[in-house]
């Protein structure tokens, strides 16, 4: 291999091109050219909706079960990673830092709401009433009255999730696609 700095190599356009005209392409190539693909702001808006929505299902399940489930988190930080990293994109440290905070967010809601279903359920009064009473303050007094130990754990591995899944790595259907790009 020559690695005689003088020399340029001019990148092909696609690895179609780079194919077709037997030179070499590499990853770092492949990467920059999919890291034009990255939309950070569609990114936060797709792992807002997956914490909501996470936070939504977590809070269902709890009310239904009437039994109030920590691994919740878990689902929540998968949902949260995965929707930032597919509508996202992006290949940055960023977008892996949106899906942790995200997830946290959608687990502290999560919680909260669950928390919330759950006094409701007991008090014999409707969700939305005991919601519509709920201010800052006292959502932060209920979060820290029912936190449990066991839910650092959880939080955790859903901030782990959260990162790890929320930044796209390349693919062989992303290769396929710049193939013939």
């Amino acid at each position: 291999m020559d690695l005689d700095p003088e020399k340029t190599v001019d990148r092909p356009a696609s690895l179609g091109e780079a194919m077709r005209n037997d030179v070499p392409f590499d990853l770092a190539y492949a990467r920059e050219q999919l890291k034009q693909e990255q939309s950070l702001p569609l990114g936060i808006l797709a792992g807002s909706g997956a914490a909501l929505l996470g936070a939504i299902g977590w809070a269902i399940i709890t009310a239904v079960t009437h039994f109030q489930i920590g691994f919740m988190a878990v689902g929540v930080g998968l949902l949260v990673g995965t929707a930032v990293r597919r509508f996202g994109k992006g290949f940055d440290t960023i977008f892996g830092v949106v899906g942790a905070l995200l997830s946290l967010a959608g687990c502290a809601l999560g919680n909260l709401l669950a928390v919330i279903a759950m006094g409701a359920a007991a008090n014999n009064m409707s969700f939305f009433t005991l919601l519509g009473k709920l201010d800052p303050v006292v959502a932060v007094r209920l979060m820290a009255a029912t936190f449990q130990p066991m839910d650092a754990l959880f939080y955790g591995i859903a901030l782990y999730e959260g990162y790890k899944l929320s930044v796209r790595r390349i693919t062989q259907a992303d290769i396929h696609r710049l193939q013939t790009g």
